[in-house]
């Protein structure tokens, strides 16, 4: 610690006034090492001691992986609790309907769920709360505005004590592509491409549409989100496209790490943190799968990634597990070994998406109790900071979760409602 004093005296002789800080573990007091400070829209880390020494500001922003993020007036002693998101996934239209979100609050105030994914940028391109954006309002993107006032709501999950992850569907994107159709897809023929749902998709390596999907981002960290989590951040898993660039997999990472890194640099500010959705089966290769995505290309961008890892979407099991259904606990604890051998990063680094809907590729079974609790258990004997549930009808119960207390009434496993064929997970991906 003195000789953390002397370089800050040292350096305040060199080069002027400077912040000073230490940022402690709120619970056990111990420094926090590699904790994001931010300050004048640049991010610095605090050394092994949890301390930082940067050109003076009266405003700084703090926080780290595995714990909470604060703002503050000035240096000195700064605390963080840790923060373990445990979350369900919410739509934008489950989210504003009294019942499913009452349900939602319910299962938040009397299990260990503290945290809601919220669609903010939806799967067809809908804006879902009223932006300033002009590209949004011009290319009919604001066709479904469910929040009247966004940060009205936040505020409210705040009061809650409920952690609030923006989900924004980044590439997908047809009233984009329709509007700027040179940014969009190609087949080699030199049409738009469509998926398997007659969606268009931005060509993620042309960097003129990046901004468009940052603007709203910033807009959703300002109303107060805790996290911003980008979703279709890949190329579609289609062959014979046609890119603005070489279609190979140099160009393809090289696009969306350069997205990630445009992202997190206009996000600074906002002393927000940042996620990436992958495809599980990301978790198992060096190559990028044809769509973009690598593990060690993303994670160096992002506070944390979020691979999708669904029993019923590994189409071909992992190996020793060819009936990945039978095997739920095995396919979220191998696919998170692998990833984090490509990540030279902590467990922390990750929070995994868990399936809560009936399989629709195997036996269909339903996804009760003992499905989603080994699934939970994986992600935590891997030392994952939190999970997330996914049930593309926002139905959940209290099937898996552990519980604060008892309940007289317990929810019925029912709840979990067979997802329509257009609502199947494997889309998200």
């Amino acid at each position: 610690m003195k000789i953390f004093l002397f370089l800050v005296l040292f350096v305040n002789f060199l080069f002027g006034a400077m912040t000073t800080g230490i940022v402690f573990d709120k619970k056990s007091n111990k420094p926090i090492e590699n904790a994001i400070i931010v300050s004048d829209s640049k991010e610095y880390k605090t050394d092994s001691n949890g301390s930082f020494a940067i050109p003076y500001s009266k405003y700084i922003g703090v926080r780290a992986v595995g714990y909470d993020r604060k703002f503050y007036i000035t240096g000195g002693k700064m605390y963080l609790d840790a923060l373990v998101p445990k979350a369900i996934y919410l739509s934008s239209l489950g989210a504003t309907n009294g019942k499913i979100m009452s349900n939602a609050k319910e299962i938040a105030r009397e299990t260990e769920v503290n945290a809601f994914v919220i669609d903010i940028k939806m799967d067809r391109g809908q804006v879902a709360y009223r932006t300033d954006n002009q590209i949004a309002n011009k290319i009919g993107a604001q066709n479904i505005v469910v929040f009247k006032d966004l940060k009205l709501f936040i505020a409210n999950l705040k009061k809650e004590k409920i952690y609030t992850i923006a989900r924004i569907v980044c590439f997908k994107d047809t009233p984009f592509v329709t509007a700027f159709s040179r940014l969009g897809i190609k087949r080699e023929d030199g049409t738009l491409y469509k998926d398997k749902e007659g969606l268009s998709w931005m060509d993620a390596s042309q960097r003129e549409g990046w901004e468009y999907i940052v603007s709203i981002a910033k807009e959703t960290a300002a109303a107060g989100f805790d996290e911003i989590q980008f979703d279709y951040v890949r190329f579609p898993d289609a062959k014979g496209l046609k890119l603005g660039v070489e279609n190979s997999q140099a160009e393809r990472v090289k696009a969306i790490s350069g997205f990630l890194e445009y992202a997190r640099m206009a996000l600074t500010p906002y002393n927000v943190f940042m996620s990436a959705d992958v495809f599980g089966y990301v978790s198992w290769h060096d190559a990028d799968l044809d769509i973009g995505q690598r593990v060690d290309s993303i994670m160096p961008y992002v506070d944390y990634i979020s691979p999708m890892l669904y029993p019923s979407g590994f189409n071909h099991g992992i190996p020793g597990f060819r009936n990945p259904v039978a095997a739920n606990y095995e396919i979220v604890k191998l696919s998170l070994d692998r990833a984090l051998k490509r990540s030279y990063k902590s467990p922390l680094s990750f929070r995994p998406w868990l399936q809560a809907f009936r399989d629709y590729a195997y036996d269909r079974r339903i996804y009760g109790e003992k499905e989603i609790r080994d699934q939970i258990r994986a992600s935590d004997d891997f030392g994952s900071c939190g999970w997330i549930l996914w049930n593309p009808r926002n139905a959940y119960s209290y099937a898996g979760l552990n519980k604060l207390k008892i309940k007289a009434i317990e929810k019925s496993l029912t709840a979990c409602v067979e997802p329509k064929m257009d609502q199947l997970p494997t889309l998200k991906q």
